[in-house]
């Protein structure tokens, strides 16, 4: 599969007065075209810094990360001018926030939070009102669209801020942490409504969660820790033998899945062992490797061992 964005050995540094917090250290991902990726992560871990450089909001320090788009012609976040970035927002990139005052305007009816950045953008009457149409239509919400945000549920407005994020027909959707304020159906529902909208329009999609949910709505999952990625997991559709028609009808409705997860491992070789297996297995800040026929075995240094 193609790529579409390529980050390589990413650094961020923020100063807090006179202190320095490393919220990235050295992060390789790639992310395919068409791709519906999750990633997950204790606070802290990097998670939302990531999305805001992926959304051209913030630069990074260090690295590398390149973004392909739908023209195909590669952008340096890095190395971006501010024209290139500003442009780079405005047309490629969809936002989705967790906070409503984030995503729509309150004096607004549904429809008009629609049109606002096509107004901005320069888009003819006849233009907005089609595509406004199309994306309530897409997101269920075209009898609701003379409704303002106190109209509207929580999903609803969730389901508009979708809308708004489209408006200007971006290649890359970001969502962080889009079901946060959500109960866990209407989350469910959202995260559904995310994927549809992600064949439906061709779009790459990356959604910052805590939502445990998540792994059975997108592609792969992807777990950073203390500013790199740690581990992925892949969901597959599980292969069903079945012998009726009603068991096919079945499984083609609600097919079910298998979950891969892997360690990642670095261009530098680096892999991270979560904390739990590493407590379980006694491993501290050494160990041995030994090449086997089945792979690399991992072994513990105890103490007082050369």
């Amino acid at each position: 599969m193609e790529p579409f964005i390529v980050c390589e050995n990413l650094v961020k540094i923020y100063k807090v007065a006179e202190l320095e917090v490393l919220a990235l250290q050295g992060l390789d991902l790639t992310v395919t075209a068409g791709e519906m990726l999750g990633i997950v992560g204790a606070s802290g871990s990097g998670k939302s810094t990531l999305l805001n450089i992926l959304g051209g909001l913030d630069r990074p320090s260090a690295g590398q990360v390149v973004v392909h788009g739908r023209t195909h012609t590669p952008l340096n976040l890095l190395k971006a001018t501010s024209f290139e970035l500003d442009a780079y927002r405005h047309r490629q990139v969809g936002f989705v926030w967790q906070q409503t005052a984030r995503n729509l305007i309150p004096y607004l009816s549904a429809q008009e939070n629609v049109t606002l950045p096509m107004t901005l953008a320069g888009a003819g009457w006849k233009e907005k009102r089609a595509w406004s149409e199309e994306l309530l239509q897409a997101v269920g919400l075209w009898s609701h669209r003379q409704h303002r945000l106190a109209q509207l549920s929580g999903g609803q407005q969730q389901r508009v801020a979708i809308a708004v994020a489209l408006a200007n027909k971006p290649a890359l959707l970001l969502g962080d942490e889009p079901t946060g304020e959500l109960d866990s159906v209407t989350a469910q529902e959202i995260l559904t409504l995310l994927r549809e909208m992600n064949a439906q329009y061709g779009l790459t999609t990356i959604i910052v969660t805590h939502d445990p949910q998540i792994a059975r709505a997108v592609d792969r999952v992807v777990t950073i820790r203390d500013g790199r990625t740690s581990s992925e997991t892949i969901r597959r559709v599980a292969d069903t033998s079945v012998n009726s028609v009603q068991a096919v009808e079945a499984a083609l409705a609600e097919p079910s899945h298998h979950f891969e997860e892997y360690v990642v491992v670095d261009n530098a070789g680096r892999l991270q062992i979560p904390p739990d297996l590493r407590e379980a297995t006694g491993i501290g800040d050494r160990v041995t490797l030994e090449a086997m026929e089945q792979g690399v075995l991992i072994r513990p240094v105890k103490d007082g061992d050369d």
